[in-house]
């Protein structure tokens, strides 16, 4: 068999029983929306990342949607993020009318700089967005403490670090709302779309509650403007089945994630801020102490990245990116924000390659891939 980017088969293969009757269950009782296992997820998810409160929704854009909605965020308001992520980032501020203010970001790990964040807030500035890329949490920290001396709520889009942990904390729980995706490749993913949202906060749990079902407090009673942003029962079910297996796969996924550095570390510096162009491929150093990544991604920075790519894929090796262009060089978002404004992520865009990674991924395999990586580099 071909190597796979991300081995979906194997995790089944692995949990097929707990699937097969979580699934069945549903299917038993036949509550396909909002039935029992929502509730139960719901809860699990809550206690796992020490939330107050868990609001399953559609999928990690809805989450992000929901998020901002809540928060009433509109036209003419703005929300400060990062470029340099997926385009629901940016997407849902636009899509209700506001306007994303993009900030650089740290070489060292992609994400936003915090250090940035404080010059572009303005008064019309409703929420600051940091995105946990590649699996690690930025500096919340420091995000947090900007926002509360601006009397900013703090959205953290973790569809890619659900299960990281920051200072003790876990990813989800670290600011006004923490935004999820169960999207398949995620580390906990469902087989579909999913998401959820996770805050303290009694007041946003129940208008995202609400929001999700079309605004409603009670059948047929609609208090807000809302979207059907449900996530659905068996897709709950999917999720409770592979949260039995998940404690082992985060602790998985930091061991394969340490082995690509230490296979790869002999081979390629670490990243610095002042990064050398002459070396072909260069590491992400690892998380800081007091913080882990759950590695939705293995990216490394390399030049002729589309020569790497097509010798690595000859060799049977695939890889992806994450993300070639930053969100304020897309056409969509070009008039929001000017390239200049963020030169490393414009640089980053151009070098970062994913990896195959997963928990179930073999030795084999990634000595094969870091064999044909160096080999691919060293070809120019």
């Amino acid at each position: 068999m071909s190597m796979q980017f991300i081995d979906l088969k194997a995790q089944y293969q692995a949990i097929r029983e707990s699937v097969h009757s979580r699934i069945n269950a549903v299917l038993e009782h036949g509550q396909y929306i909002l039935g029992p296992e929502v509730p139960e997820l719901e809860s699990k998810l809550a206690a796992f990342t020490g939330s107050r409160h868990c609001i399953t929704v559609a999928s990690g854009t809805e989450a992000i949607l929901i998020a901002l909605m809540a928060l009433d965020v509109g036209r003419d308001d703005e929300v400060i993020t990062t470029p340099l992520t997926f385009a629901a980032t940016g997407e849902m501020i636009a899509l209700l009318g506001a306007r994303p203010v993009f900030v650089d970001v740290d070489p060292r790990t992609c994400n936003i700089d915090a250090s940035a964040i404080e010059a572009r807030i303005t008064p019309r500035t409703r929420a600051i967005m940091p995105v946990s890329l590649y699996g690690q949490v930025p500096d919340m920290d420091e995000i947090n403490a900007v926002a509360r001396r601006h009397g900013l709520p703090v959205i953290e889009d973790a569809a890619q670090s659900f299960g990281a942990s920051y200072g003790g904390r876990r990813s989800c729980a670290l600011s006004t709302f923490g935004a999820t995706s169960f999207f398949p490749s995620k580390p906990l993913g469902c087989y579909g779309d999913g998401g959820a949202l996770f805050t303290d906060d009694e007041r946003l749990a129940q208008a995202a509650k609400e929001i999700r079902v079309h605004g409603q407090s009670k059948r047929y009673w609609h208090t807000r403007v809302g979207v059907g942003g449900r996530m659905d029962t068996i897709q709950c079910a999917v999720v409770l089945a592979k949260l039995e297996r998940f404690g082992w796969e985060l602790e998985r996924r930091e061991q394969v994630g340490r082995r690509y550095h230490e296979l790869l570390g002999g081979r390629f510096p670490w990243v610095c801020h002042t990064r050398t162009k002459e070396v072909g491929c260069q590491l992400l150093p690892w998380p800081q102490a007091g913080r882990n990544s759950v590695f939705a991604q293995f990216t490394v920075l390399v030049r002729n990245r589309d020569a790497v790519q097509e010798r690595l894929k000859q060799k049977g090796v695939p890889t992806a990116v994450h993300y070639p262009v930053p969100l304020n060089e897309q056409p969509a978002y070009a008039g929001f924000c000017c390239p200049e404004c963020t030169p490393v992520a414009s640089s980053l865009g151009r070098e970062v390659m994913s990896l195959p990674f997963s928990a179930d991924l073999r030795d084999d395999d990634q000595d094969k891939v870091c064999a044909a990586l160096a080999e691919a580099v060293a070809a120019g």
